[in-house]
């Protein structure tokens, strides 16, 4: 179990970070390095497995994402592109690498619910981007959300009108 530090507590309280968050962060770096630097997905799994913190990922799901990207990376781009107001390639690795990870996490993990998805982007976003890159994280995937689970979608929607 790790903690981190709440900046917005002034620094004082600490607040749980699940196995799945760890995981998303690793797959996070991964994506990242992906992006810049080029290799497979199993040698960045090998060098992100070197790092004290790996003990603490949910590593099944770790590595189904880190690997599902990369490998569908062209059906993740054509998923994401209608949704963003600039090319791919203006997106900081940051953003992509976020966008990336949370289309998959749409695209093919049902069981979780899409606005834990959406959230969990928006804190890696909060956490490792730009001072504004969680609202322009926030924005695509609210519209892609809709493109990929419009039942669902609409469940909370007519869920929240009605409580």
């Amino acid at each position: 179990m790790l903690t981190e530090t709440d900046p917005a507590a002034g620094g004082k309280t600490e607040k749980y970070k699940s196995r799945r968050r760890i995981a998303r962060e690793f797959i996070l770096q991964g994506i990242y390095q992906w992006r810049v630097a080029g290799g497979s997905a199993s040698f960045i799994e090998q060098q992100l497995r070197e790092s004290e913190e790996f003990k603490h990922v949910d590593e099944k799901h770790f590595t189904q994402v880190l690997h599902g990207v990369i490998e569908r990376a062209e059906e993740l781009e054509e998923a994401i592109q209608p949704c963003l107001d600039r090319s791919m390639k203006e997106l900081s690795p940051v953003e992509f690498a976020i966008l990336f990870l949370s289309t998959y996490e749409l695209k093919h993990h049902p069981e979780i619910p899409y606005r834990a998805i959406i959230n969990e982007a928006i804190e890696l976003a909060r956490t490792f981007g730009g001072s504004e890159g969680h609202k322009y994280v926030n924005g695509v995937l609210d519209k892609l959300a809709v493109r990929l689970r419009e039942v669902e979608v609409r469940e909370q929607k007519t869920v929240r009108k009605h409580p």
